[in-house]
C-alpha cells in the first residue's frame, strides 16, 4: 500500500480524502494556495505545499505547481478529489510519467468519458439512448443560435469539459442562446481552461438520477445502487439521496447494468458515476459519465457501507474488487443537503466574509456497522445517523476565488420518512453566521410537499419558487409550539435578571405568569406555570403545552421538547424578546405583559428605505462588463451589468423601464454587497 498521497484539491473534499487516508495508516500533503494557507485541510494533512496565488488558474490547477509539490514530497499517488485537475488527462498522463499512481481512471477512460462530447457519441455507438443534441464544436454564438433553432428550444448549453454547474446555460430564445454561448465559453475557459461547448435538448419535467460504478483494473465492475440529484438551483444539485424514491427494483437494475457495461467499455477502473436523465414513465437517457469522485457520495456510502474513497486508493494500488454485486445491499436512507455561501434572499447570490459562527450540529455513526458493502444485522427502529463533511472551521474566511460549497450535510435512517426529520432537526441545530447561507431554503425544502412526497424533477426551484426564496411562513400549530418554548425561555430570562439586579429576594413575586407572545403576525395571550422539569404553558383558548429544556440566557441554541416533541431554535436576543430561527423561518419574537402588548400594538411600523431606483450589487464581487451608459433608457429585463462571484458570472437586468441617470462603477472594479452601481432617473 502507497506509504504517501498528496490530495490535489482544497476544502471540504480533501479533508475527506485525509480522514480515509488516515485510516489507512497513509501519510497525506495537502497543496494551498494564498487565500487558503490557514485553511482546514492544511491543518489535518501530515504535510502542506504552497502552489501560488489564490486564483485556480495560477495555483490548484496549474500541473507544473502540482508537479513540484510531488517531487518535493515524495509523495507515492495522487488523489484529485472532484473539479479542478480530478477530470484533466494531461494531469494524469503527467503521474504516470513520473511514476506516481493516479487515484482515478486511467487516462484512456478519462479521454473517452471526461469529455462531455465524446462521452456521448461513444454512448451513442454502444446503443445507449442519448438525449438529441450537436456534439460538434461550435465555432460563436450565430452558429448556437442557428444549431439551437434546428435542435428546437429550449435547449441546454454546456461546457465540454464542465462540471458542478460551471458553463452551463438554459436557453429559450434566440436572445439567451447567443448570451448563454458567450458566458458558457467564459466560464468554461475560467474554470477548467477549455472553452469548448455543445448544446443538447432540454428535456422539460425530467428527474436526474444518477450511478455509482466502482470498477478495478483486473475486469470486475459492480453498481452501488442510486442517487436521486433532481433538486438543482442554476444546474448545480442542492440536495440529493439514495436510494431514489422513484425508481423500481427493474429500473435500478437495468440502470447499473448498462452503467457498468458503458464503464468496462472505456476499460474504467476506480469509482466513477453514470448520469441519466430519467422521465415519469422511468425511461432512462444517458447524460454523461462523470469520471471522479462525485460530490454527494456520502449518502452510497451510507446506505451500503462502502468507503469509496478507501476503494479508489485500492484499485489504484492495483488490487482487485473485494466486493461483487451480490456483496451489495442498500440499507435504509440517506440524504444530503449542501450547505453554500449564498444568500437564498438575493436569489443565492454568492456570499463572502468570515465565519463569526460555524457550529455543526453533532455528527452520529449508524447503530449497526456498515463493513465491505454489507451491513452487520438489521437496523433498529429509531436508529439513525448524522454526518457533516466540511472543510471550514469558526473563524474561517470564506473565498471569493473558490466554489461556494462549504459543507454536505448528510442524515440516514431506515426509513425516508425517519432520514428527513433526522435532517430537518439537524438542519436546526446548524449554526452558521457572519455570511449570507441557504440553511433556510434547505429546511424549506426538507418541508415541502412535493419532496416529502418524492415527486420533484430539476424543474423544482423554479417551479415553486419562481420570485425566488423569499422565507417560510411557519403554520400556527409551529407558531403556538414556538411561543410556548420562548415564553418560557423569557421567564427563565426574567428569573436570572431580577436575580442579578438584587431588586427583591423573591424572585417569584418580579417575575409575572401572564405574557403575550408575538410572532409571524399572530398573537397568543399565555399563562405559565413552571415546575422543576419545566413548564405547562396554558393559551386563552383553553388549549396547552408542555414544555421543557435546558436552555440558559446567552445560549445561542435552544433544544427544547414541547409535548415529547423536539423543537430545535437558533436564538438571538433582541429587545423585548427574540429573534428565532426554525424550521427555514426567521422571525422576531416578543414576549410582552398584558400591559406592553397593549401599548405595543398602537406603535407604528417602520418603513422600509425607497431603493428602487438604485442597481444594488447583490454580493461581492468584480465588474466584468457594463451594458448601458448614462442616459441611455432601458427596458425590463434587459442587461444592465456582468458581475463575476465564485467563478461564476451574473448578468443583472433592469427590473422595471427607466433611464439610467448615473454609473457608479466599471469594469474592474470591486464591490461589496449592496454598494450601488447604477442610478436610474
Amino acid at each position: 500500500m502507497f506509504q504517501k498521497i498528496l490530495i490535489a484539491n482544497r476544502g471540504e473534499i480533501a479533508c475527506r480524502v485525509i480522514k480515509t487516508a488516515r485510516k489507512m495508516g497513509i501519510s497525506t500533503v495537502a497543496i494551498y494556495s494564498d487565500a487558503d494557507r490557514h485553511a482546514l485541510h492544511v491543518a489535518m494533512a501530515d504535510e502542506a505545499v504552497h502552489i501560488g496565488p489564490p486564483p485556480a488558474n495560477q495555483s490548484y490547477i496549474v500541473i507544473d505547481k502540482v508537479m513540484e509539490a510531488i517531487r518535493a514530497t515524495g509523495a507515492e499517488a495522487v488523489h484529485p478529489g472532484y473539479g479542478f485537475l480530478s477530470e484533466n488527462p494531461k494531469f494524469a498522463e503527467a503521474l504516470e510519467a513520473e511514476g506516481v499512481a493516479f487515484v482515478g481512471p486511467p487516462v484512456k477512460a478519462i479521454e473517452a468519458m471526461g469529455d462531455k462530447i465524446t462521452s456521448k457519441k461513444i454512448a451513442q455507438e454502444a446503443g445507449v439512448s442519448t438525449v438529441p443534441g450537436y456534439m460538434g464544436l461550435i465555432e460563436d454564438a450565430e452558429e448556437a443560435v442557428k444549431i439551437s433553432g434546428e435542435i428546437g428550444y429550449p435547449v441546454m448549453i454546456k461546457a465540454s469539459a464542465g462540471g458542478g454547474g460551471k458553463g452551463m446555460r438554459i436557453a429559450w430564445n434566440d436572445d439567451e442562446a447567443r448570451e448563454g454561448f458567450q458566458s458558457s465559453k467564459n466560464e468554461a475557459a475560467s474554470s477548467f481552461g477549455d472553452d469548448r461547448i455543445f448544446i443538447e435538448k432540454f428535456v422539460t419535467q425530467p428527474r436526474h438520477i444518477e450511478i455509482q460504478v466502482l470498477c478495478d483494473a483486473h475486469g470486475n465492475g459492480i453498481y452501488l445502487g442510486e442517487r436521486e440529484c433532481s433538486i438543482q438551483r442554476r444546474n448545480q444539485k442542492v440536495v440529493e439521496e439514495a436510494p431514489s424514491p422513484f425508481l423500481d427494483e427493474a429500473t435500478r437494475r437495468a440502470m447499473g447494468e448498462q452503467a457498468v457495461a458503458l464503464a468496462k467499455a472505456v476499460g474504467y477502473a476506480s469509482a466513477g458515476t453514470v448520469e441519466f436523465i430519467v422521465d415519469g414513465d422511468r425511461n432512462f437517457y444517458f447524460l454523461e459519465m462523470n469520471t471522479r469522485l462525485q460530490v454527494e457520495h456520502p449518502v452510497t456510502e451510507l446506505i451500503t457501507g462502502v468507503d469509496l474513497v478507501e476503494q479508489m486508493i485500492r484499485v489504484a494500488n492495483g488490487e482487485p474488487l473485494g466486493i461483487t454485486q451480490d456483496d451489495v445491499t442498500l440499507t435504509g436512507w440517506a440524504i444530503e443537503n449542501r450547505l453554500y455561501a449564498e444568500d437564498p434572499y438575493r436569489g443565492f447570490l454568492p456570499s463572502i466574509g468570515r465565519l463569526t459562527r460555524y457550529r455543526p450540529p453533532e455528527e452520529i455513526a449508524a447503530g449497526p456497522l456498515l463493513e465491505n458493502g454489507k451491513w452487520q444485522g438489521e437496523a433498529p427502529a429509531g436508529a439513525e445517523a448524522v454526518r457533516n463533511d466540511t472543510g471550514v472551521f469558526e473563524g474561517g474566511e470564506i473565498s471569493m476565488y473558490y466554489d461556494p460549497m462549504i459543507a454536505k450535510l448528510c442524515t440516514w435512517a431506515p426509513t425516508r420518512e425517519a432520514a428527513i426529520e433526522a435532517m430537518r432537526v439537524a438542519l436546526d441545530g446548524f449554526e452558521v453566521e457572519g455570511i449570507g447561507h441557504n440553511l433556510p431554503f434547505l429546511s424549506a425544502v426538507m418541508d415541502h410537499e412535493i419532496f416529502i412526497k418524492g415527486e420533484m424533477t430539476t424543474a423544482f426551484i423554479a417551479e415553486q419558487y419562481p420570485d425566488g426564496f423569499e422565507g417560510v411562513e411557519l403554520p400556527e400549530a409551529e407558531l403556538r409550539r414556538i411561543a410556548a418554548a420562548t415564553a418560557a425561555m423569557h421567564r427563565v430570562a426574567e428569573i436570572r435578571r431580577t436575580r442579578i439586579s438584587g431588586r427583591m429576594d423573591n424572585h417569584e413575586r418580579v417575575v409575572g405568569t401572564e405574557w403575550v407572545v408575538s410572532l409571524q403576525g399572530a398573537e397568543f395571550a399565555l399563562s405559565i406555570k413552571a415546575d422543576r422539569e419545566g413548564a405547562s404553558v396554558s393559551f386563552a383558548d383553553g388549549s396547552a403545552l408542555r414544555v421543557e429544556g435546558a436552555w440558559t440566557p446567552g445560549d445561542t441554541l435552544a433544544r427544547m421538547s414541547v409535548d415529547g416533541a423536539p423543537l430545535v431554535l437558533k436564538v438571538d436576543k433582541i429587545s423585548g424578546g427574540f429573534r428565532i430561527r426554525n424550521r427555514g423561518a426567521d422571525v422576531k419574537v416578543h414576549v410582552r405583559n398584558p400591559r406592553q402588548a397593549e401599548l405595543a400594538r398602537l406603535m407604528p411600523e417602520r418603513v422600509a428605505p425607497d431603493t428602487s431606483k438604485l442597481l444594488l450589487c447583490p454580493m461581492p464581487g468584480l465588474v466584468v462588463k457594463t451594458f448601458v451608459e448614462e442616459g441611455e433608457e432601458v427596458q425590463e429585463g434587459q442587461p444592465l451589468c456582468t458581475i463575476e462571484a465564485m467563478k461564476m458570472e451574473n448578468i443583472l437586468r433592469a427590473e422595471k423601464k427607466g433611464v439610467v441617470s448615473k454609473i457608479n462603477a466599471g469594469p474592474g472594479d470591486s464591490l461589496a454587497v449592496d454598494e450601488v452601481i447604477m442610478e436610474f432617473e
